[in-house]
């Protein structure tokens, strides 16, 4: 990574004005700044850090703690209330979905404005119109208007231009979720080809594991502040440990799934079928079981089409309000999957005599890319925990231990 920064901020802050009539907004403007009929609310204040490039930096915290006000100052869609913002190099977006797009315009039109609007010349956009297209995969709806295009046809249009023109600054703000699975991954082996090449990439994102997985170093944003800039690791942890005192559940946009998963059709890579179970018990959601005397078992059963790596599988235990208290994933631990000449495959995942003390968990299962980073197919709180105990030990999990006298 260059020493050179491609992005700067200095005391960067978004000040809006909220006011409770609209009459007020009439009065504020006739008393010329003789009288404030309007309170101040800031969206984003003082924040100040630097971006290298060639750096993958994450921005989290809770919806409404700034980050997307961030990311609109950063691309200059937005103008700032006070502070600097210095970018070096060509910006390319993916924000809200589909900003940007002139909806009575076609999807071809919408290229060549969007390719103009992040300073490419004609020929440059014409040269690049094809590849637009072909990775998009909607070639058969390219001259159609955009209004017609559903949410998916979006993002894959979107993403296609941001990625095609050459940015130097990739920013995404939860932009792939929308995206199927053999477009998302796509998607990310392109965006990680673009770290690979050396681009700064901003990535907001409510997944912390991602942030943790893929980017370099990552900004805790709360109530408009920067609580903390680091290493990604450790500014996800002290997040998790913020959360965890206010009893918040880290955000999370999606639902509770069946256990027993529809097998999809081809191009794509989904869970099967997912089942947990304590040894000598059939599989069920509520299971109760004794701890540091029962073993917990989680079968995953996956179907990958051909043209995708084998997958890996993650598995997470967490207490209800959704913090983790452990985890185990066949990337980690170097357990390599297989599958059949159908694209499918299954692994059991065994907890011995299983340390939990007593309490309520959930059990999440994870279908993931081979390096453990993109996120497939999830199934979350697939199977409830109760966990009795006999003794008088305390916490959440049992370490091994040992006594001695020290002679």
């Amino acid at each position: 990574m260059s020493s050179e920064f491609a992005i700067s901020l200095d005391n960067l802050g978004k000040c809006y004005h909220l006011y409770d009539k609209p009459r007020d907004r009439l009065l504020q403007m006739l008393s010329r700044g003789r009288h404030r009929y309007y309170r101040e609310f800031w969206a984003l204040k003082d924040v100040s850090f630097t971006v290298g490039q060639g750096e993958c930096l994450g921005i989290i915290g809770r919806n409404g703690s700034g980050k997307s006000t961030l990311l609109q100052l950063v691309c200059g869609t937005l103008n700032p209330t006070g502070g600097e913002v210095s970018v070096q190099g060509r910006v390319a977006a993916l924000l809200e979905l589909g900003a940007g797009f002139n909806p009575e315009f076609s999807g071809r039109e919408n290229v060549f404005l969007n390719a103009a609007v992040m300073g490419l010349t004609p020929e440059e956009a014409k040269a690049r119109f094809e590849d637009i297209v072909e990775f998009s995969g909607i070639r058969d709806f390219i001259d159609q208007p955009v209004k017609t295009y559903s949410s998916g046809m979006y993002v894959r249009l979107a993403f296609s231009i941001a990625t095609s023109v050459a940015p130097d600054i990739l920013v995404v703000d939860e932009a792939l979720s929308v995206g199927d699975g053999e477009f998302a991954r796509r998607s990310f082996d392109r965006i990680m080809a673009l770290k690979e090449q050396g681009k700064t990439i901003l990535f907001c994102s409510h997944s912390l594991y991602q942030v943790e997985a893929f980017c370099d170093r990552a900004v805790w944003l709360e109530g408009g502040k920067a609580m903390m800039i680091g290493q990604a690791r450790e500014v996800v942890s002290a997040y998790n440990d913020f959360l965890d005192r206010k009893n918040i559940a880290p955000p999370s946009e999606h639902a509770e799934v069946s256990p027993s998963l529809a097998r999809p059709q081809g191009g794509s890579v989904r869970l099967d079928s997912v089942q947990v179970w304590a040894e000598g018990t059939q599989p069920s959601r509520e299971i109760t079981v004794d701890s540091r005397k029962d073993n917990l078992c989680v079968r995953a059963g996956f179907v990958v089409s051909p043209e995708f790596p084998v997958p890996a599988v993650g598995v997470t235990v967490t207490d209800v309000a959704l913090q983790t208290i452990t985890s185990a994933g066949t990337h980690i631990d170097g357990f390599e999957l297989r599958r059949d000449e159908g694209g499918y495959g299954e692994v059991v995942l065994r907890f011995p005599l299983l340390p939990l003390l007593k309490g309520d968990f959930l059990v999440h299962v994870y279908l993931l890319c081979e390096r453990g980073i993109h996120i497939y197919d999830q199934a979350i709180a697939v199977a409830r925990l109760h966990v009795r105990q006999n003794d008088l030990e305390q916490g959440v999990v049992s370490v091994p231990h040992e006594w001695r006298h020290d002679v």
